[in-house]
């Protein structure tokens, strides 16, 4: 009965376009063919979906770059993270089905992952917070992305070897979005605990077959090798070069393979009131909620942009839909739903590119898809209290734990108070103009609702959020000693290149019995991994190789080379005035190498 419903589906899809939609398909492709050539893309495939029995599929480009194979409407794909919905809605399927409830603690699913007491807080993590994101988990670690020891087959425990220390918690769960690939791999050892099967057997029959998702797999598919597809689209990176799919850690959170003609149905049954054949498939309400965030600081102040159970609320070209993206190598996908409009929209481009604008794809799509903009909120007076938020903030917590002391440095913002709006200077991008649009909220020049809102933690802190990131104010002491302990160390690396340069030209024979020579020495080692870098796959950035054993190698030699400098500087009595000026350049780098190690990044170690 299923296969006949999609069955009918299709056919009135394909008379709808047949009889009036021919010239406005063959438009769109025209017009993305056009984007792709312009972006450097290869190809791609997409779904529209105009009404509940109305879907359009189509493909532009090729699927294989060197082989100039068409990209067509069968053609499969990767989709990243969009894997994340489909994976929440087998969750809300199990949730509706009694065999776990939402705010059921994670942890009475996941016995055995530590091997001692878990750490602090972890028990207060609900399965809903790992579907919301609010867990508060960090996103990844290097080596649980990109790795050549990840197995298609391995258990999902093989991304968690020292789950105690991985699994730290940097916030009170459920009350601040941090984005986290780790969670949802947790997610699907959930799955498999509740069912006593694997997360993607279990998936692929009582999800996406009562979907009539038939083309569909949470297997992991390949391009060439023991697990290939020959209808998989290749990926390509941004000088058209192709790679094969890898497996990965963390499979539940970015590996499903889908078609156009799929997620249309996908698209279709998220809009709908979670009924299949008459039968409660996912209990209404969890329909409802989905991209409805609750709980959180932000939305508890009043803000409802935000994510949950699977979907964002996405405010862009003038529209407001719920959508999730995906990105993993070789692929970037989208997916958005306009539910009171009952339209809805989703690609894959087998290209990922770092340069790219894929929001001109989503701005074409809204464009066909007759979506009508979303009205724009009226300005209202500021907060009186506005200009107390005033300061610096950094993000709290920041997505990924190893690079805390980077986002720290260079990804927070400076807000202040300018003729009744609020201004957000980055460091990395232009400033950003916000007007206020009730109490607290906050609605951002490029965005068409409500965006942001300040509030306070439970803690008295000052917080400013946009319902997918929270800054939090640090005092200006703080970030003063960092930015002086990152400028001074990296002056005396000047001194240490530029004078063990001059010094090395001028008496190169007796140059290494210097004391300069140890700490430009270790400068100097830095180089060596560089090339060993470019004879090795990126998919081994994570893994214990010759290049990453010499970077680690290189960044312990820098502190113990500048170390021996500054004892040689300190014991020279020729030349006083230069030695001193040596052991003060070493004692700068010194003090910036210590806070590095204090924050995890020295020495260097990309497995780690």
């Amino acid at each position: 009965m299923k296969a006949r419903s999609a069955a009918r589906t299709l056919l009135v899809s394909a008379a709808f376009w047949t009889s009036i939609g021919s010239a406005a398909q063959s438009s769109l492709n025209t017009s993305l063919e056009n984007v792709l050539a312009e972006e450097g893309l290869t190809g791609m495939a997409w779904t529209l979906v105009l009404s509940p029995d109305q879907v359009s599929t189509g493909a532009v480009g090729v699927r294989d770059k060197p082989g100039g194979l068409p990209f067509t409407k069968e053609t499969r794909f990767h989709v990243g993270s969009l894997t994340k919905t489909v994976l929440a809605t087998g969750v809300l399927r199990l949730a509706t089905e009694g065999r776990l409830q939402l705010d059921d603690p994670a942890l009475n699913f996941l016995n055995g992952l530590f091997k001692a007491a878990p750490p602090p807080g972890f028990e207060d993590i609900t399965v809903r917070h790992l579907l919301d994101h609010t867990s508060s988990l960090d996103d990844a670690q290097l080596w649980q992305m990109f790795s050549e020891r990840a197995a298609p087959n391995a258990p999902l425990r093989a991304a968690f070897p020292a789950a105690g220390q991985q699994l730290q918690l940097r916030a009170v769960p459920g009350t601040r979005f941090s984005y986290s690939n780790v969670g949802y791999t947790l997610l699907g050892m959930i799955i498999e605990s509740i069912t006593g099967d694997r997360y993607e057997h279990y998936l692929d029959r009582q999800l996406l077959g009562p979907l009539a998702m038939t083309d569909s797999t949470f297997r992991f598919t390949t391009q060439a090798g023991e697990d290939a597809d020959d209808r998989l689209a290749w990926g390509h990176v941004d000088d058209g070069s192709r790679y094969k799919a890898a497996p990965s850690f963390l499979r539940p959170a970015g590996q499903f393979t889908s078609t156009a003609a799929d997620l249309g149905r996908f698209l279709q049954f998220l809009m709908g009131d979670g009924v299949i054949d008459r039968s409660v498939f996912i209990q209404q309400d969890m329909m409802r909620a989905r991209g409805q965030p609750v709980g959180t600081e932000a939305a508890d102040a009043g803000l409802i942009a935000g994510y949950a159970l699977g979907l964002g609320r996405r405010d862009r070209h003038g529209v407001v839909a719920f959508c999730h993206g995906g990105n993993i190598v070789g692929f970037v996908a989208m997916a958005c739903i306009f539910p009171e409009r009952q339209k809805a929209f989703a690609y894959s481009v087998n290209t990922d590119s770092e340069t790219a604008n894929y929001g001109r794809l989503d701005a074409l799509l809204i464009d066909a898809l007759g979506v009508a903009p979303t009205p724009v909120p009226p300005t209202v007076s500021a907060p009186a209290d506005a200009a107390d938020w005033q300061g610096r903030y950094v993000l709290s917590p920041n997505r990924f734990q190893s690079f805390a002391y980077l986002d720290r440095m260079f990804g927070g913002i400076k807000v202040s108070v300018e003729d009744d709006q609020l201004l957000l200077t980055y460091l990395q991008r232009g400033p950003r103009a916000l007007r206020p649009t009730g109490e607290g909220l906050y609605s951002a020049d490029d965005r068409t609702t409500t965006s942001h809102v300040l509030t306070r933690g439970a803690d008295g802190s000052y917080l400013l959020s946009d319902g997918f990131q929270t800054y939090e104010r640090a005092p200006a002491t703080h970030l003063a000693l960092h930015w002086a302990s990152l400028l001074l160390g990296m002056s005396g690396l000047i001194w240490i290149a530029g004078a063990g340069t001059v010094e090395l030209a001028r008496d190169r024979a007796r140059f290494w019995r210097k004391p300069l020579a140890p700490a430009y020495l270790g400068l100097l080692t830095l180089l060596v991994p560089v090339p060993l870098f470019f004879t090795q796959s990126f998919m081994a950035l994570g893994d214990m190789t010759t290049a990453s054993l010499a970077l680690a190698a290189s960044t312990l030699l820098l502190p113990l080379g500048t170390l021996l400098t500054l004892v040689r500087a300190l014991r020279v009595t020729s030349r006083i005035q230069l030695s001193a000026l040596h052991a003060i350049a070493a004692a700068l780098v010194l003090q910036w190498c210590a806070v590095l190690s204090v924050n995890g990044l020295l020495p260097f170690r990309l497995w780690a």
